[in-house]
């Protein structure tokens, strides 16, 4: 009895046996490693890090008190910026659609459309908004229209992906039932897969609306249209009074479209 008390002691519960202790040492060690690679190699010039804090500091002292002066040119501009993400959205929205139906593989007709679909959601989503605000801008010339569609191209990558997702998790009883009763493709898709996906449909739109006024905040940053022409305007004349107006506005903005997307989700979903 004694012997056997003396075994149970012995045997200490480990979460981890000795291998997978070591693999995640070596992974941790590993990870180490890339991150100091990392630090080594994009040159920081630790010097300004250390003085960042006064540099904060001093900043915020030019900043206060922000200047109202320009209230009303600052808020013509976020009507603008609102405007640029309104319109993008509901242009992206006659492109995602489409594309999303033929990237998803219970709807995509053949596979080179299935892989033309993603290679069109992948190419959206690998090229940032300011990179294709560049673009535009340097197609179209500096303004409002460089931003819509900017805006706009990168939004189709998302609600793309996301609605060819929703798709291919529909049920596929309706479907079935309605081919089967010899039904167009057109009523398939109206009457058996558009009612499924419509929650997803509108609560996917609703987030992108909001991700897309963040977005078109920074595109005048590049000329293409918004909030961000006054703001860069601002900084290269060292108006710091008015860059602490102009961000502050963009906070307001930003918080007003979060309050209407939540009661947008309320009342759709």
């Amino acid at each position: 009895m004694v012997d056997h008390a003396g075994a149970m002691a012995d045997r200490v519960w480990r979460r981890y046996d000795r291998k997978q202790r070591l693999t995640r040492y070596a992974a941790l060690l590993i990870t180490v490693m890339v991150v100091y690679w990392a630090v080594r190699d994009i040159d920081i010039f630790w010097p300004w890090v250390w003085d960042a804090p006064n540099q904060i500091s001093n900043l915020g002292a030019r900043m206060w008190p922000p200047d109202p002066s320009r209230l009303a040119a600052i808020t013509n501009a976020l009507l603008e910026t609102v405007h640029i993400a309104t319109l993008a959205t509901a242009l992206t929205i006659f492109i995602a659609l489409p594309v999303s139906y033929i990237a998803a593989q219970n709807t995509t007709p053949n596979r080179a459309c299935l892989w033309l679909g993603r290679f069109i959601l992948v190419s959206s989503r690998s090229v940032n908004t300011i990179i294709w605000a560049l673009l535009f801008v340097a197609i179209f010339g500096p303004g409002v229209l460089a931003g819509i569609l900017a805006i706009m191209f990168r939004s189709v990558g998302f609600i793309g992906k996301l609605m060819g997702e929703a798709i291919e998790e529909i049920d596929r009883r309706p479907v079935e039932a309605m081919e089967a009763t010899g039904a167009s493709k057109a009523k398939v898709i109206a009457y058996a897969i558009v009612p499924q996906v419509m929650p997803a449909f509108f609560a996917i739109v609703i987030l992108r609306w909001d991700i897309n006024i963040r977005e078109s905040t920074v595109l005048g940053l590049v000329g293409a249209g918004g909030i961000g022409v006054i703001l860069q305007g601002a900084i290269d004349t060292f108006a710091w009074p008015t860059v602490a107006t102009i961000l502050i506005a963009i906070i307001v903005l930003v918080l007003i479209g979060e309050a209407v997307t939540g009661l947008l989700r309320r009342k759709v979903l």
